[in-house]
């Protein structure tokens, strides 16, 4: 399985709309995907019509009485999605007490990546919506990924929260002792305004080597298909948001494949 989380530590950049369109995507080429949903906000989760505050089987079970490790648990957990072979693995708004429930217990940071060994052979990809924050959650996505991309809306107070996030993966690659390939995709790209382009421009000067080739673009489709509760492919294929998304996920195997 191949897991790829998605993070910033700046909300409102497209993070959820990212693992879902990369996701569905995924899927329509007959990948077995899972879609993981880690913000306690429940983005992910609601974006499929359910109620991050009324599951009774969430991710937040999983971080308690080593449920982490239990499949037919898990198996509970699980959640269909308007694809087949997409499933989601969704969210409870009480994970927002997990940072207080589980200060100072040891192993926390891998929770995810147990469970995730516990459907290894079910899935080829595992996508991961993260919390804009960094903490237990945004650690254990860190920990379970193998790589990381990086979405960042084409904005002047974004760059800030792109500054932050590869601080963070930087110390993370440090304390782990490995590499962690990352991509930043420039989000929300309007080129009709003068701060989108100057935004991009300087996320080409600063992080060429890293940044996605193409920006995603401003794009309703991709807002209709979320108030719909579909993949945005589902909506329309040929739409410049999946278009976009779909040279960047070329781009992402392509680049796994030269690491691999």
């Amino acid at each position: 399985m191949r897991v790829w989380s998605i993070a910033n530590q700046k909300g409102g950049v497209g993070k959820t709309t990212s693992v879902v369109t990369l996701g569905g995507l995924l899927g329509a080429e007959g990948h077995r995907v899972l879609l993981v949903d880690l913000d306690p906000h429940g983005s992910l989760t609601s974006y499929f019509k359910l109620d991050p505050d009324s599951l009774e089987h969430s991710m937040y079970q999983l971080f308690f009485n080593n449920q982490c490790k239990n499949r037919e648990y898990i198996g509970q957990v699980i959640r269909p999605t308007t694809m087949p072979n997409v499933d989601l693995l969704p969210a409870a708004t009480s994970l927002a007490t997990l940072e207080r429930q589980v200060s100072g217990q040891e192993g926390m940071g891998l929770v995810l990546s147990r469970a995730l060994a516990q459907v290894w052979e079910e899935y080829d990809y595992a996508l991961l919506d993260t919390p804009p924050i960094l903490g237990v959650l945004m650690v254990n996505a860190l920990a379970a990924c193998q790589r990381l991309v990086i979405p960042t809306q084409t904005e002047h107070l974004a760059m800030k929260g792109l500054e932050r996030m590869v601080h963070t993966l930087k110390m993370v690659m440090q304390s782990q002792k490995r590499q962690l390939p990352y991509t930043i995709v420039p989000t929300l790209f309007d080129r009709r305004t003068s701060a989108s382009v100057s935004t991009l421009k300087e996320m080409r000067r600063i992080y060429r080597d890293s940044l996605a080739e193409e920006p995603i673009p401003v794009d309703t489709r991709l807002r209709d298909a979320s108030q719909q509760g579909v993949f945005p492919h589902q909506l329309e294929e040929e739409s410049r948001g999946v278009r976009v998304y779909k040279h960047l996920l070329t781009a992402l195997n392509t680049d796994l494949e030269k690491v691999s």
